[in-house]
This record gives structure tokens, C-alpha cells and sequence, in this order.
């Protein structure tokens, strides 16, 4: 059997088991109702509260994601190797023709898939239903932005879901790391790291630094950078940034860090998933 047959079977066994945990549901819902609180209530309160419409809805729904794509990527992959361990998976798969590098890339692909392919069908659903039933301008370039942006931060969250799965094997220590990481990445947002100036006084540089290295910090500054660069929209870190480098800098590095994270994440994961003991 080839690499590729290899991949698509174990891609297809992985989907079968997503199918049967209702995590694939369980994370269409979790979009879906997001999508319908920030549609009902921000529609309902544009005259009050200055909103404009559907861009402003879309861009409260992708704000609000940049929080829950991190948690829901790293819960999707944190326990996929260990779970498979437990419960003797691994060992009847790899009695069969089936190489380690191809489950590794088919369970991978499959996650990923998973959690991407939801988000991209109900930001294109929620932007035609603006449109078409309520005639609303759409900003379908900023559309597309955001699916750039959220695919390349679940990517980041994926690899490093990834790695803590192949490192750790005790459940509850995979939790504890899961929330961690979750925690760590929105905790040093502008406000963590402003608050670490302040008590400890760290050299500004080293506060942008931090934030620049953070891949969900990146991602809000990729999403807005398209706005007027204004403190009350960026943050101070944000707001440093798109007036030192530009806006699309900061949207090139919003996309491409959180990439790059996660590919080195997933190489880690990999090669450690291939050379260590899975009994």
C-alpha cells in the first residue's frame, strides 16, 4: 500500500471515530451559536449601541473566536494519541500495514480538517444570509481575512495540541497542560503584558516582543490591522505595531507566525511520534 492510500485510510478511520465522539457537532455547534448571538444581538442594537451591520457583527464574531479557536483546537488533538494508546488502537493498527508517518498525517489532517471546514461554511453562510435576507453590505474582503487568519491560528494550536499529546501521557496532565496553553495565550494579550510593565517594570521593547511572539496577539492584530490604526481599536501593543511596520506587515505576520508555530510544533510532534515507545 502507498504513503497516500496509507493517509486516506487512516484519514477515513479518524473520521469515522470523530462522527462517533459528536466532536465534529459538538464544534459546529459551538460556531453556530456563537454566529446567532452576535447576528441577533448586534443586528437588533446597530442603531444603539453604533454599530454598522454585518461587518460590525462579523467583526465581534471573530473577536470572540480569537479566544475559542485556540481552546478548541488545542481539546480536538491534546488527546487523540493517548486515547488511541489506552484503548489499544495503535497497536491493532500498526499490526497492519500501516506505517506510524501515515496515521500521524492522516489523523492530523483530519483534525485540522474538522475544525476548519465548519468555520469556513459558517462565515460564507453567515455573510450570504446578510446579503441576500437582510440586505446587508457584507465586506467579503474582510471575509476572507478572517478565515486566513483563523485557519492559520487553529493551525498554531493544532501542532502544539499535537506535541502535548505525543509528550504526555497521563489524561489529567493533558488537561492541565490544554488549559495552560489556552491560558497563556489569551492571558498575554495587551492587557497581561501592560500589566507586566507596570508591576515589574520591563523594558517596553521586550513587552512588544512578547506580544509578537504570541500567535493569538498576532492574529487580532492581522485582523483589525485593516482598520484606522487607532489605540482604542489595537491595544497599545497593536497600536505601536501597525504605526512602526504598517498594517499589512501586521497582517502578513498574523498569518504567517501563528503558521509557522504550528508547523514547528507538528515537525516536533511527528518526529517524536515516530521515535518514541507507544506501548
Amino acid at each position: 500500500m502507498t504513503f497516500g492510500r496509507q493517509v486516506l485510510a487512516a484519514a477515513r478511520l479518524d473520521l469515522a471515530e470523530v462522527r462517533r465522539s459528536r466532536w465534529l457537532w459538538f464544534c459546529g455547534s459551538a460556531y453556530l451559536i456563537l454566529a446567532v448571538v452576535f447576528v441577533l444581538v448586534g443586528l437588533r442594537e446597530s442603531t444603539v449601541m453604533g454599530f454598522t451591520g454585518m461587518g460590525r457583527v462579523l467583526m465581534s464574531l471573530c473577536n470572540a473566536l480569537l479566544l475559542i479557536l485556540p481552546l478548541l483546537a488545542l481539546t480536538a488533538v491534546a488527546s487523540v494519541i493517548g486515547r488511541a494508546r489506552d484503548d489499544g488502537s495503535l497497536e491493532l493498527l500498526f499490526s497492519q500495514p500501516l506505517s506510524r508517518s501515515a496515521w500521524f498525517v492522516g489523523v492530523s489532517a483530519t483534525r485540522y480538517a474538522v475544525l476548519v471546514v465548519p468555520l469556513v461554511v459558517l462565515m460564507v453562510g453567515l455573510g450570504l444570509y446578510g446579503q441576500l435576507a437582510m440586505g446587508q453590505r457584507v465586506p467579503w474582503a474582510f471575509v476572507v481575512r478572517a478565515l486566513a487568519v483563523s485557519a492559520s491560528l487553529l493551525a498554531a494550536f493544532a501542532g502544539i495540541g499535537l506535541a502535548i499529546s505525543t509528550v504526555v501521557r497521563n489524561p489529567a496532565r493533558v488537561t492541565t497542560y490544554v488549559v495552560l496553553a489556552w491560558a497563556l495565550g489569551v492571558a498575554l494579550l495587551d492587557f497581561g503584558l501592560i500589566g507586566v510593565l507596570l508591576r515589574w517594570r520591563v523594558d517596553a521593547h521586550a513587552v512588544f516582543t512578547l506580544a509578537a511572539m504570541n500567535p493569538v496577539q498576532d492574529a487580532r492584530m492581522a485582523l483589525l490591522s485593516g482598520l484606522e490604526p487607532e489605540l482604542s481599536n489595537l491595544g497599545p501593543v497593536g497600536f505601536y505595531l501597525a504605526n512602526k511596520v504598517g498594517g499589512p506587515t501586521l497582517y502578513a505576520l498574523g498569518v504567517a507566525w501563528p503558521a509557522f508555530v504550528g508547523a514547528v510544533a507538528w515537525l516536533f510532534a511527528f518526529v517524536r511520534f515516530r521515535t518514541s515507545d507507544l506501548v
